[in-house]
């Protein structure tokens, strides 16, 4: 990648090396570099091009509650067995998972998971304020519509599920609106008349496009100074004057370095904090349809199909369906062709899949369901990683909180970093 600005300082040192260049990594640079910080952002890849590409764009602030519950332990037959079920866990990958899922259940007992709802909570109810200014700040506020999202169900039966839920979402402070299946039509015709009702959120809204953001704020990061390096990042040390990094292209130091590698994290955090991290990965996959334009006004998602669709300026993206795997093993695409077929019966007419293309992503993700954010190592280390599958909600609000570590500020106005502490582990 060609550098615009110099990183470096009259030592040639760094003053903080941010380790990925996705959404939390590309915030926290720009954040950082707008404090006067001289950033460098390394990654393999280029900017963007790992789990934040293919998201599903949903700015999901009502998300407070983690993904499973202790119900998971009734399915976890059908997740090992299914492979195409919503939550699926590859029998082969079981034994790696099966200390992780242990920490993920004790984690759902009730003290703890009461801890991990607030932890969420505070996050997101920070989120939407943080992505309107850092938008506002680059003139990029057209890339987020505000304009709400929606949960609906078609089946008699889901009704009091559904109504449990919304009390549960009230008593978080989630706003929340019921939507008959009349008022839904309204707003969203070519939904099919098998949708009996809803759960409509106002203070949600979703990215017109993931890869467009991150292009938007790559061009912002270097404008303030950020250069990036295209590099793989083997180990690092700290040394007196901070931390040195490995990489396939030689050395580079910084007086300060930022883990932000998402699912790729755990290993040099080890490294240099000597702290083993329980951190996993939910592989998501999406579908992505470039002829489907003006089908949805804003994301739905299907309360028993378990999937989300996003209108895009690309077309309509298909997303959703959690996958435990590990790094290593290679996509099963025919999850992401799955989305597709669990969207027949949702609209008047079936979606056209012309041209549609597959992504699959690693979503990093640890037991607690809260990311770690810190600062550590004599102020040498900083961490933002572990977000699950709200890095993109809260990767604005992420970047406040680290800008204010890295002057060692108590978060004003922000949420505690109580929570997210590296040393819960």
């Amino acid at each position: 990648m060609s550098n615009t600005s110099s990183a470096g300082n009259a030592s040639g040192i760094a003053d903080i090396a941010v380790i990925g260049a996705g959404i939390i990594g590309l915030t926290c640079a720009l954040a950082l570099a707008r404090q006067g910080k001289r950033v460098i952002v390394i990654d393999a890849q280029e900017p963007g091009m790992g789990a934040s590409y293919g998201n599903a764009g949903h700015l999901a602030t009502e998300q407070v509650f983690p993904i499973a519950d202790l119900s998971i332990l009734k399915r976890l037959p059908a997740m090992l067995m299914d492979p195409m079920g919503p939550l699926r866990l590859d029998w082969k990958y079981l034994p790696r998972a099966l200390p992780w899922f242990t920490r993920l259940l004790l984690n759902l007992r009730p003290e703890p998971f009461q801890r991990t709802v607030a932890g969420i909570r505070a996050l997101n109810e920070g989120s939407l304020g943080a992505w309107q200014r850092l938008l506002q700040s680059i003139a990029r506020s057209d890339l987020l519509k505000e304009d709400g999202s929606l949960l609906v169900f078609e089946r008699a039966a889901s009704r009091q599920p559904l109504d449990a839920l919304q009390a549960r979402m009230r008593q978080q402070g989630v706003p929340v609106e019921f939507w008959d299946a009349q008022a839904i039509r309204r707003a969203a015709p070519q939904l099919s008349e098998h949708v009996q009702g809803g759960l409509f959120f106002p203070a949600t809204g979703h990215f017109i496009d993931p890869y467009l953001l991150i292009g938007a704020l790559v061009e912002a990061a270097k404008a303030n100074g950020v250069r990036f390096l295209k590099r793989q990042v083997s180990g690092a040390h700290l040394y007196d004057k901070g931390v040195s990094l490995h990489t396939d292209q030689g050395g580079s130091n910084a007086r300060q370095v930022l883990i932000a590698c998402g699912a790729h994290s755990a290993k040099l955090t080890a490294q240099l904090t000597g702290k083993r991290v329980p951190l996993d990965t939910e592989r998501g996959y999406h579908l992505m349809l470039p002829r489907e334009h003006g089908r949805l006004p804003f994301a739905v998602t299907s309360l028993e199909r378990k999937f989300i669709m996003t209108p895009m300026a690309g077309g309509l993206r298909l997303a959703g369906t959690v996958e435990f795997a590990g790094l290593q093993s290679p996509p099963n695409m025919a999850r992401a062709w799955q989305l597709q077929r669990l969207s027949q019966g949702l609209f008047k007419q079936e979606l056209d899949v012309t041209d549609a293309s597959t992504w699959m992503g690693f979503r990093p993700s640890l037991p607690d369901s809260l990311p770690i954010i810190d600062r550590v190592c004599d102020g040498k280390v900083l961490l933002a990683f572990g977000h699950q599958h709200l890095g993109l909600t809260q990767a604005a609000v992420t970047a406040e909180l680290v800008a204010q570590l890295v002057n060692d500020a108590a978060p004003r106005s922000l949420p505690s970093l109580e929570p997210y502490r590296l040393a819960r582990f």
